[in-house]
């Protein structure tokens, strides 16, 4: 098989990340900041609450948490296996096949964007809000969206670890005023009693049971993007995992812990009343009297920059997947680059930005709603995606550990019956999702959007095995080495590695 001749060695260096920078701590940061805890308290579970009207959300949320252990335990040995930008990209390909691994790139770059310009649209419509409440000043909210894309996207191209600081502070002022107001709850029950009704696993077994744990996992989105992540962290190995699980842990009891204070709040017979009525005010309004309007002023500004962190940290991951999937030349090789001085993937975050800027105007042109048809509809959409691609890299797991000797293949918990449980747990939730994509968004049941979203992922993969189709007969020595990550750039340093690569 002949190769195209190899790129000179300094264009390997534009195209490796800085590796050994972010420790177990800075990652975890990372990734919690893509879930948004504040956000997702105050919006997140009393929407829960409005649109199922079940009392359980809370256990909801400890559901879904243990479901994503399952998933955990296979996801992280499967990094430790390989380390690669591209995570669940690579992971399938290397799994499933190299067609599978390209039709997950394409649901990858759509459910991380939606992810990523949702939370933009929000950040704009609730920062807008908060300046005209305080009298500050009215500004049109694509204005702020687009500021916000701007600082994104020099923090993007910027040093991973410098980053990571910003998240940190970011996100432990969020959970701290998220603890002050929840303790402040359940320290003032409704009729000063403590309850744990909304804690009893039986009311997931009504009807609503399948659609209150989809609206909880929208919540864990963006805890597996610590695989993304993973060439630069320090030992990777035992990086990945430890972070994994301690944002699993730390996210899944801060959700149950604040969902069922604003319960105990309220008492649980009045819960669904007052979150259909109130919304995200709730939280503040159930605190108000005890904590101070300092405390609420602080939350509701810390609202803006929940948005603002998960804004960052989902750009941070769809900026990586580009770069992997430019690296591999799957994509324009100028996604593949990163920036001379801090190795960050300076294509990626080009493209990301800038396809961001271009949504935003689309919406501000067309003067849709930034809140339900951009912020809410696009993250529901994002996350219907990542749980797609989690079932399927469940599946991916088990077949890869199949085929592969060595330790890891001997633990048949890790490698076969966590992540065959995890697909079927998942693909339970993805099920109760695609039937009630109605509900989830908010529309009646023939709303074109409740069609066209979901299958927008269905048009991407159709499209993805067709790039690879076309990879294979045209650009073969492109489609031999998909899901090889770093080895790919490598190689141009020893034509070796490249021919061993393929071969494998």
């Amino acid at each position: 098989m002949s190769h195209p001749p190899y790129p000179p060695q300094s264009s390997v260096v534009l195209r490796t990340l800085a590796g050994g920078k972010l420790g177990v701590w800075p990652l975890v940061f990372t990734v919690l900041s893509a879930a948004a805890p504040l956000t997702v308290v105050a919006s997140g579970a009393t929407t829960g609450w409005a649109v199922t009207g079940v009392t359980g959300i809370p256990i909801g949320y400890i559901s879904v948490a243990l479901a994503l252990s399952l998933f955990v335990v296979g996801f992280v040995a499967m990094s430790r296996r390989i380390s690669n930008a591209g995570a669940f990209y690579t992971y399938v390909a290397r799994g499933l096949g190299r067609p599978f691994g390209v039709a997950t790139a394409f649901v990858a770059v759509l459910a991380y964007n939606a992810m990523q310009i949702g939370c933009v649209g929000g950040f704009g419509y609730i920062a807008v809000d908060y300046l005209k409440q305080q009298g500050i000043i009215a500004l049109p909210w694509w204005l702020i969206a687009l500021l916000g894309i701007g600082i994104v996207g020099v923090l993007g191209v910027s040093r991973i670890d410098l980053n990571g600081k910003v998240l940190a502070v970011l996100l432990i002022a969020e959970i701290v005023v998220s603890m002050i107001l929840a303790v402040a709850q359940v320290l003032h029950p409704a009729g000063a009693a403590v309850t744990y009704t909304t804690l009893n696993p039986s009311s997931l077994a009504s009807s609503e049971g399948g659609t209150v744990q989809a609206i909880a996992f929208a919540g864990f989105v963006g805890i597996e993007g610590t695989a993304v992540f993973s060439e630069e962290a320090k030992d990777p190995r035992r990086t990945v995992a430890r972070a994994t699980f301690i944002a699993l842990f730390l996210i899944g009891a801060l959700y149950s812990f604040c969902s069922w204070a604003l319960s105990v709040a309220t008492g649980p017979d009045q819960i669904v009343a007052r979150a259909t009525a109130e919304g995200p005010d709730l939280t503040f309004n159930l605190a108000a009297p005890y904590v101070g309007a300092f405390i609420v002023n602080l939350g509701h500004l810390l609202l803006i920059t929940s948005l603002f962190a998960a804004m960052l940290a989902f750009h941070h991951c769809t900026a990586r997947y580009f770069y992997s999937l430019g690296r591999e030349e799957v994509f324009p090789r100028f996604l593949g680059t990163t920036a001379p001085r801090s190795k960050a993937p300076l294509g990626g975050s080009l493209a990301q930005t800038g396809l961001a800027a271009a949504i935003i105007a689309l919406y501000a042109t067309a003067g849709w709603d930034p809140l339900t048809q951009l912020f809410f509809w696009l993250t529901v959409l994002g996350g219907f995606g990542v749980l797609a691609m989690m079932v399927l890299t469940s599946a991916a797991i088990v077949r890869f550990f199949n085929q592969v000797p060595g330790r890891e293949r001997d633990n048949a918990w890790r490698t076969v019956f966590a992540p065959s449980l995890a697909f079927m747990v998942l693909g339970w939730i993805g099920w109760e999702t695609a039937t009630d994509f109605a509900r989830l968004l908010g529309v009646s049941p023939g709303h074109p959007a409740a069609t066209l979203l979901p299958l927008s992922f269905l048009a991407a993969a159709a499209a993805g095995l067709l790039w690879s189709g076309w990879l294979a007969l045209c650009r073969p020595h492109v489609y031999q080495v998909i899901g090889r990550g770093a080895e790919t750039a490598l190689a141009t340093l020893d034509p070796a590695t490249h021919r061993a690569a393929v071969r494998r």
